[in-house]
């Protein structure tokens, strides 16, 4: 078994991350949508549990799943959808089935890279809408307000796949390009017709790069609605980049 379930090892701030992302006034989930992870050590991560509503999780709602075997069932040409379904099962634990959520990939595919504290996959509205649009692929190619660029910092695009082993597959071969040419790793995923995935070192990180993002895509949307989107140009963000007191509130506000 390559996922078990011990609450007692889901920390208090991987609890508070989700329900916050998860709180309905956000507008970022509904239902069971969405999920989220902290690395517990080198070769484990604790991932939110298949069909447990971000809003109102507890220690419960979570399972510890190993890096390596998803990793390896990814590269495998012939592991299947009921493969990773079994090996995301943690056992029926108090007449529960626990299992780890099907997007699990997303997250240990992260890990296989870059050890990162903290995932946060979401669905919010407004971002949907953007990444169901016609604009979907270019839509965060240029930043289009200062703090945007402080906040989010480098982005990534991943197409869209069915949730599970195709998109786990699809999602890591884009990270690892992604990765083969800066030698680093995206702090914010658009998965077109899908959601968003925000990568930090800390939870606040994780919560404030989802934030920025959901405000990014509705100011696109208004912009979009009155003509077209006007961006910033690339040597003003790159002089963002460049200062010291704009990496000093990078770092305060997204943690990375």
């Amino acid at each position: 078994m390559n996922c078990t379930w011990n609450p007692a090892a889901v920390s208090p701030e991987l609890i508070a991350l989700t329900t916050s992302l998860g709180a309905p006034s956000k507008d970022f989930v509904i239902l069971a949508e969405g999920n989220t992870s902290q690395r517990l050590n080198d070769t484990q991560i604790v991932v939110k549990a298949s069909g447990a509503k971000m809003a109102n999780v507890g220690p419960e709602d979570f399972v510890i799943c190993d890096v390596a075997p998803l990793i390896d069932l990814m590269d495998s040409d012939i592991a299947t959808q009921q493969d990773l379904i079994a090996y995301l099962d943690a056992g029926e634990h108090g007449g529960v089935r626990r299992r780890g959520s099907i997007e699990s990939l997303i997250h240990v595919a992260v890990q296989s890279l870059k050890p990162t504290t903290f995932v946060g996959h979401t669905h919010p509205t407004a971002l949907v809408a953007l990444l169901a649009s016609i604009h979907q692929e270019t839509a965060f190619d240029q930043f289009v307000y200062s703090d945007e660029a402080i906040v989010i910092g480098s982005t990534l695009y991943v197409p869209y796949a069915q949730p599970g082993i195709d998109l786990g597959r699809l999602f890591l071969a884009k990270l690892r390009e992604y990765w083969a040419t800066h030698s680093n790793l995206p702090s914010l995923v658009l998965l077109g017709n899908h959601g968003i995935v925000a990568l930090a070192e800390t939870a606040s990180g994780v919560e404030a790069i989802t934030e920025m993002a959901y405000k990014g895509a509705q100011v696109r949307l208004q912009a979009l609605a009155s003509g077209g989107v006007s961006p910033l140009s690339n040597e003003a963000v790159k002089t963002y980049f460049e200062r010291e007191d704009m990496a000093e509130r990078r770092r305060n506000l997204s943690g990375n």
